[in-house]
């Protein structure tokens, strides 16, 4: 039997294409138009590091303007002040343009402000969705969804750092049903 998508030749009893993981025997979904289901933005726990180096800066740039006796400038605030700035403004991107989309048709996760890293997985190829939560996740309300692909062993989307992962994964889920049918 042949796959319908990337034309691997399988065995006539196989359920599934080895290279790209395509039921064999299911029907085809008939073409429709594909739409936005849900946005998922990394938690600001993510950059709790980077928020940290910030507020570090702002307290030496505070510290040293009381340490400081008048007549004398004040370069060192005023780079400590500015270079946090810089820190707030870097982590504020980061977050931005760190996203996860669910369509009717896929999940789609995009990373970079100057480099762009895409990531795509179709909801028919998903094999397992799994949630992962450490003990500071559950205090803080978060949580990782880790959706593993059926074509291949070493591909996932990992959404880290997600408020409400338990829910997030029923919704991929349900969506990766909806498309099934």
């Amino acid at each position: 039997m042949k796959c319908s998508r990337c034309g691997f030749e399988a065995p006539p009893d196989a359920g599934f294409c080895a290279r790209c993981g395509l039921a064999l025997h299911a029907q085809a979904p008939p073409a429709g138009r594909e739409y936005a289901v849900a946005r998922f933005l990394v938690s600001w726990w993510h950059f709790r590091g980077t928020l940290f180096l910030g507020f570090l800066c702002l307290a030496l740039a505070f510290a040293s303007v009381l340490a400081r006796p008048r007549p004398r400038p004040a370069t060192a605030p005023v780079i400590l002040v500015f270079l946090s700035g810089l820190i707030f403004l870097g982590a504020l991107l980061a977050r931005r343009y760190m996203l996860w989309r669910l369509t009717s048709e896929r999940l789609i996760e995009r990373r970079g402000v100057l480099s762009i890293h895409r990531r795509e997985l179709e909801l028919t190829d998903i094999r397992s969705v799994e949630v992962y939560r450490s003990l500071f996740q559950r205090l803080a309300g978060l949580g990782d969804v880790t959706v593993s692909s059926a074509a291949s062993t070493d591909f996932a989307i990992k959404l880290k750092d997600i408020r409400g992962p338990e829910q997030i994964a029923a919704q991929i889920r349900q969506a990766r049903v909806r498309r099934l049918r």
